[in-house]
């Protein structure tokens, strides 16, 4: 039994799972509950806290699973509620959280609600989407733009208006300024809280909300769309989404939110989709304690490698927009590009990243496969399944390259994930990095992974500690963890040998299985990808 500990998510690593491709039990080419629960003691060796399942619920699956047509059932793909009990119950006894993936946004539009809603002005749901008449020359409202290309509004023939739907058209977005859909949606919670769920994952927390006087967005400049939420070839970046997300509103309803969740001792992590302010709106939404606990941004789920300087920043924007904010930090998801190909990194690379990230302060995400090192897959487009992807090939190969099955054994052509085709190819590439191949292998990304996340349980102050002197020295990340004992840490985030000045003091190294490297005279000379970590004694 899990101890009911409040803070049990402060400086957790959580592991996200993508169940269409974690483990398929019935042999029909789909991940499902009953595969995770026989995958679970992979999770718990590798010393992870929780686990975040991507959506299960009934869904017709034109956006895999975010598009909710039931948010109360499991999609029969997937399992049943039984499964999910016993998944629970599984994870519980290895020690594990469980939190899954609620989508609060937008439902599917085949969902009851917005069948009702759409049906005429008057019925009791007519309120419950975010709905506008025409312009006086019938098109559109305003010039919002949907993330996934084109208008955000869809016209409806039987009401004679438009829709909001910031993803698909068949994604239409619920109007939380409607005090009935946020009650129902907090039941929603409440059914899974119920159940025994831990916590959720929070998905686009900062869409909940549209401008209520529906205004347009302003342009952005040129010079500043080059990160975003968004491809480059796509038309959203054009746009300062000022007004069509990010409203002040939601503080209210989060608030509402947290309330839920206290009574369960259950945490949120929420999805920040905001390439301007994400940092920002992460300290807003989690400070003070009384909103959710955690959020991530997309500081580091850019195409742009992480560097020292880059690191530096992000925490001095969050140290002044709110210094007790906590991020949850993570290099990778199933809307990114994996992190390996996306910053280019080989194995001593990845395994430098992950020895900075379980030192960070915040909450850790760790996406499926990324213990491995597994690349990006590169799909064909007849092998690719998201609408995304399809949509704006072949600049942008949309997200499925992140989504392809786990490799658990190589000498199978799926890689031990089905025993039949799987939805999406297991490519060649990925094979020899299964968790067979890298099991008790000491130089594998899997056993530093493993090492990494044993260091950060074995030194409690890398999970809640201080973080303090924050530099950036060419390459070189350096910062304290401070607490009931002191840590230093530098990170080579580079090709070159380059040095790491320790404060004053009496230094002893730690982390020897990660690699840490010895210092004298107060500085450490650390060759490329090098990194010390030493204790104050």
């Amino acid at each position: 039994m899990l101890a009911a500990d409040p803070d049990w998510w402060r400086g957790a690593v959580i592991y996200q799972i993508y169940p269409r491709s974690y483990q398929d039990s019935n042999g029909d080419g789909i991940g499902d509950l009953a595969g995770i629960t026989d995958r679970l003691d992979h999770i718990a060796g590798l010393g992870a806290d929780a686990i975040w399942i991507s959506p299960f619920f009934t869904s017709p699956m034109k956006d895999f699973g975010y598009d909710v047509s039931d948010y109360c059932d499991v999609d029969p793909m997937f399992g049943s509620l039984a499964d999910f009990d016993a998944l629970v119950a599984r994870a519980h006894g290895l020690g594990l959280r469980v939190m899954i993936d609620l989508v609060l946004s937008h439902t599917s539009d085949v969902h009851p609600w917005f069948m009702e809603s759409r049906r005429d002005r008057l019925n009791a749901r007519a309120d419950w989407y975010v709905w506008a008449d025409p312009k006086p020359d019938g098109t559109p409202p305003n010039n919002w733009l949907s993330v996934f290309g084109g208008s955000a509004w869809e016209w409806d023939g039987r009401r004679e208006q438009y829709f909001l739907h910031n993803f698909l058209t068949s994604q239409p977005d619920l109007n939380l300024h409607h005090a009935p859909v946020q009650d129902a949606l907090l039941d929603v919670a409440r059914f899974w809280l119920k159940r025994g769920v831990d916590g959720f994952r929070l998905d686009t927390i900062n869409f909940y909300f549209a401008d209520k006087y529906l205004r347009d967005n302003p342009s952005l400049p040129k010079e500043l769309r080059n990160n975003s939420i968004a491809p480059s070839v796509n038309p959203y970046n054009h746009q300062l989404h000022l007004f069509s997300k990010n409203q002040p509103e939601n503080l209210e309803f989060l608030k509402r939110f947290r309330a839920v969740l206290t009574p369960y001792n259950a945490a949120a992590v929420g999805e920040v989709g905001d390439a301007q302010r994400g940092l920002e709106i992460m300290a807003e939404y989690t400070s003070g304690g009384d909103k959710v606990q955690m959020c991530y941004p997309f500081e580091m789920l850019q195409p742009t490698r992480l560097t020292a300087a880059l690191m530096e920043d992000a925490f001095a924007r969050m140290a002044r927009a709110a210094p007790d904010a906590w991020p949850c930090w993570s290099y990778s998801n199933h809307d990114t590009m994996r992190h390996i190909t996306r910053w280019n990194l080989g194995a001593d690379a990845a395994k430098t990243y992950a020895t900075l990230l379980v030192c960070l302060r915040g909450s850790l995400c760790l996406y499926q496969g990324e213990e491995l090192g597994l690349p990006e897959a590169d799909l064909t487009l007849d092998e690719l399944r998201d609408p995304y992807g399809i949509q704006f090939w072949p600049e942008f190969k949309g997200r499925d390259g992140a989504r392809t099955p786990m490799v658990w054994v190589t000498d199978n052509a799926n890689g031990g994930f089905s025993a039949a085709r799987p939805w999406l190819p297991v490519k060649a590439p990925h094979l020899p990095l299964s968790v067979a191949a890298q099991d008790r292998d000491a130089g594998s990304v899997l056993e530093h992974y493993r090492a990494a996340l044993a260091f950060r349980r074995a030194h409690p102050v890398l999970r809640t500690g201080a973080m303090l002197d924050i530099r950036a020295t060419g390459d070189v990340a350096s910062f304290r963890r401070s607490g009931d004992e002191e840590i230093f840490c530098a990170v080579n985030l580079g090709e070159f040998t380059a040095e790491a000045a320790l404060p004053e003091g009496n230094w002893t190294r730690i982390g020897t299985e990660l690699g840490s490297q010895a210092a004298t005279g107060g500085r450490a000379s650390l060759g490329p990808w090098g990194v010390c970590l030493a204790k104050r004694t």
